[in-house]
């Protein structure tokens, strides 16, 4: 797989893509990243690649000229599965979107700076927006990173256990069970009985357990969303 990123600040960028999990990826072969400085595509001489808005008003827009010609210039060399721009009124990125996305081929990722950039690339360009909340940030780099993140550790072979990704908030509809680790008491705290009983069916039953009541008190949305799912709602869970 091959992630191309577009950004007017690589230097953002580049740090987070050499640890950890993104790290291991690439050097497995699994994925490629590349970063790509938007102003090596400006010809202005000061390496310009913003302007002020039409009709006024605060703030500076990327312009469209040095975007089309670095994402055509991709484009020309290989064939894309998907264009993607992060912004505040985009779609909201899900970890089924992630999965969908490790099973593609090649991205390209837009940063947006500044204001934004300008609209004709959004309608011309893009294939697909999204937003990774109700907030805005200085740039579209550091979404743009997560996206390859949660990507990457989805890639067949990068996880050294397949099980870990599957077992993830969100991979059924749910947030995660609680997680505990040795030693079995600390401060007069004690892991669950269940959890060193050794049954896996009992085990099983109390992750899902913990699962739905954290989801219901901390994301009812979710939660209701995932009874709707279920063939039978609210038969087995109140």
């Amino acid at each position: 797989m091959r992630i191309d990123l577009i950004s007017a600040v690589p230097d953002l960028l580049r740090s987070p893509l050499e640890h950890s999990i993104v790290k291991r990826a690439r050097q497995g072969g699994f994925l490629e990243v590349h970063i790509h400085n938007l102003r090596d595509h400006s010809h202005d001489r000061h390496r310009k690649i913003d302007d002020t808005s039409f009709g006024g008003g605060a703030g500076m827009v990327m312009q469209a000229p040095p975007i089309f010609e670095c994402i055509e210039g991709l484009l020309a060399e290989r064939s894309y599965d998907r264009v993607i721009f992060p912004t505040p009124d985009g779609a909201p990125f899900r970890q089924d979107d992630a999965n969908r996305m490790s099973m593609e081929g090649n991205l390209i990722i837009l940063c947006g700076h500044y204001k934004g950039v300008d609209h004709r690339v959004r309608e011309t360009l893009i294939t697909h927006e999204y937003s990774i909340g109700d907030v805005v940030l200085s740039g579209g780099e550091l979404p743009a990173l997560m996206i390859v993140d949660a990507i990457a550790r989805l890639i067949p072979g990068v996880l050294g256990d397949a099980e870990s990704a599957l077992e993830d908030s969100f991979m059924d509809g749910l947030l995660g069970y609680p997680v505990y680790t040795r030693p079995e008491e600390y401060r007069g705290m004690r892991v669950p009985e269940v959890l060193t009983s050794g049954h896996h069916a009992k085990i099983g039953r109390w992750r899902h357990e913990q699962a739905l009541a954290r989801t219901k008190d901390r994301r009812p949305d979710l939660y209701n969303l995932y009874l709707n799912e279920q063939p039978n709602p609210g038969n087995d869970h109140g």
